[in-house]
């Protein structure tokens, strides 16, 4: 069975060998859109195709045309358009267009150029001064191109969390017809909930280690065997990903879910408090001298030490173990919590859906409350708006309001916090506005000083609820631009305002390290989908995975308040 992440990952392919070679825009965002309506798709598209009373194109972004290279892609494994762009185009320069600031225009014209193919010809270029001489690129230019290739040569090596969550749901689906497996779990950095994994590690409850493996060599997505031992089998996936299975019995099953999830930081912790007591830890079990004491289960491993069960996302070896000590363990933010939704984009600017279709899609999810904050008018490539299309919006959102049951529309926009300071909207209309975001988009290159005052301005405006996103970051693809987080902290406590952690499974902006620090500068933390479609608002669950890491509970998340506490919270009357 293909899934979801192998077909967004093929689309996204054929739009970026597209872009490479300078194809029609609307053609290329088809393919991209398609891309991000699978990815955030809650059910494999290969049930959608199954059933016979439903077709793909009732997604949006998929029409006809797509909806038909998607099922051919399923049925066959293949998509001629991507066999004939992949015959014009080396595949390997894909890896190009993974350099921040390059991009498809520019990496076209070093291949042309210069007969660019790879990471390696592109750092001797640049090394060699060649580039440089290149129209439209100079020093600078090459010198950025340079200090960004370790980005490029990191996103070949890790995938982001919700790809990997989709692959897992794969295989435990696949081994759900192995009786010889009687229980498989993900463990590792997946397990604890990183924004992205370098590989996967599965491990199967089982007597009969061959069974379990045979059954896993047929897994459909398997590229290549990598190793096959007595208990243990390595894959690559298709998708480029490694799995690590690994069969346990049942008596050292507990031992070894805790040694795989790691970290290993957590684990040197661990062991060392073992070894003070006499005992030893691995991932066979818990032992006194040559007799096990425990293993089968996780929680011994912990209670043996008198400690709790860690939650696997706060296994870091951070903060847990003297929570742990002073009985003071925090309970996790979960899903369920979250009363809201934050940050959402509609057809108003470059959102898929509309505004009516976001809110009842949020109704439908639990949702209470749902901010449509659609783009400031200096976003023009997403259709920003200005303040008068701003407020025809918010007088469509009240005529929503009146309607609507069960879910109430907040009147909202993500304004641009402009390169020279200030906000892209006036205040006299962002004063009118129920939730309003302040997000950085242009100047992303400016100095610390330069850009920390930007944010921390935006803080200090009476309008601002929140600032989106706060780094700018995008994984494996974009470093966080320099901002001093501990003022924008300091600004957000003293103004009593809000920081977000863009769920989108490509941001997670907060990361888990600055949600902690949310938390002890008693800033509260958004947590918010950035959705652009009914499918992205479960995003959320990624920004709890993250929130979960920075040891953030219910009362540190601002959205798990109904909407009146909230409104007070923002000094709403």
């Amino acid at each position: 069975m293909m899934t979801n992440a192998e077909i967004a990952a093929r689309l996204e392919q054929v739009a970026d060998l597209l872009e490479f070679q300078g194809a029609n825009p609307f053609r290329i965002r088809a393919y991209r859109n398609g891309a991000r309506a699978i990815q955030d798709l809650p059910e494999p598209v290969v049930a959608i195709l199954e059933d016979s009373a439903r077709r793909l194109t009732e997604m949006k972004g998929i029409g006809e045309d797509l909806a038909e290279k998607i099922a051919d892609l399923v049925s066959t494994g293949t998509m001629a358009i991507l066999d004939e762009l992949l015959a014009e185009t080396p595949e390997s320069v894909l890896a190009l267009l993974r350099v921040p600031g390059l991009g498809p225009k520019r990496a076209a014209l070093l291949h042309r150029e210069l007969g660019i193919n790879t990471l390696d010809q592109l750092r001797q270029a640049c090394q060699s001064g060649q580039v440089r001489l290149i129209k439209g690129f100079g020093a600078k230019t090459e010198a950025s191109i340079l200090e960004n290739l370790a980005i490029a040569e990191e996103a070949g090596k890790r995938t982001y969390w919700a790809i990997a969550e989709g692959i897992v749901e794969a295989l435990q689906a696949h081994f759900a017809d192995c009786p010889a497996a009687k229980r498989i779990e993900p463990a590792g950095s997946y397990r604890r909930g990183r924004d992205t994994v370098g590989d996967l590690d599965l491990l199967a409850l089982a007597d009969d280690p061959e069974a379990v493996m045979d059954h896993f060599a047929r897994f459909p997505a398997i590229g290549q065997v990598l190793l096959r031992g007595g208990t243990k089998m390595s894959v690559r996936l298709n998708v480029g990903l490694q799995v690590d299975l690994r069969v346990v019995p049942a008596e050292s099953f507990g031992a070894a879910l805790q040694y795989f999830t790691g970290s290993q930081a957590h684990n040197v912790v661990l062991r060392g408090m073992a070894k003070a007591r006499g005992l030893k830890i691995n991932e066979y079990g818990v032992f006194r001298g040559e007799t096990r004491i425990g293993g089968e289960d996780e929680a011994d491993v912990y209670g043996v030490l008198g400690l709790p069960l860690f939650p696997p996302e706060l296994r870091e070896a951070r903060s847990e173990f003297e929570w742990a000590a002073a009985g003071a363990l925090p309970e996790l933010v979960r899903l369920e919590d979250l009363r809201g939704d934050l940050h959402a984009h509609s057809t108003w600017s470059d959102g898929m859906a509309t505004i009516e279709e976001m809110a009842a899609a949020a109704g439908q999810r639990g949702l209470e409350y749902l901010a449509i904050t659609d783009h400031s008018k200096r976003v023009a490539m997403a259709g920003g708006l200005d303040a008068d299309q701003l407020l025809r919006q918010w007088e469509e959102v009240d005529a929503i309001n009146r309607r609507l049951e069960g879910v109430r529309v907040l009147k909202g926009v993500e304004v641009d916090i402009l390169e020279g300071g200030g906000l892209d909207l006036p205040d006299e209309v962002l004063a009118q506005g129920d939730w309003i975001v302040a997000s950085v988009h242009y100047g992303q290159n400016q100095s610390r000083e330069r850009i920390t005052g930007r944010v921390v301005e935006a803080i200090e405006n009476p309008c601002v609820c929140a600032i989106a996103h706060p780094t700018g970051r995008l994984l494996n693809q974009r470093k966080a631009y320099q901002l001093d987080l501990e003022a924008v902290f300091r600004a957000a406590a003293e103004n009593r305002k809000m920081l977000e952690l863009n769920a989108h499974p490509k941001r997670l902006d907060l990361d888990d390290v600055a949600c902690a620090a949310a938390r002890n500068y008693g800033v509260p933390v958004v947590i918010a989908s950035d959705a652009h479609n009914i499918e992205g608002l479960g995003t959320l669950r990624y920004g709890i995975l993250q929130a979960r890491r920075g040891g953030l509970t219910r009362d540190g998340v601002a959205n798990s308040r109904p909407w009146p506490e909230l409104r007070k919270m923002i000094g709403k009357t």
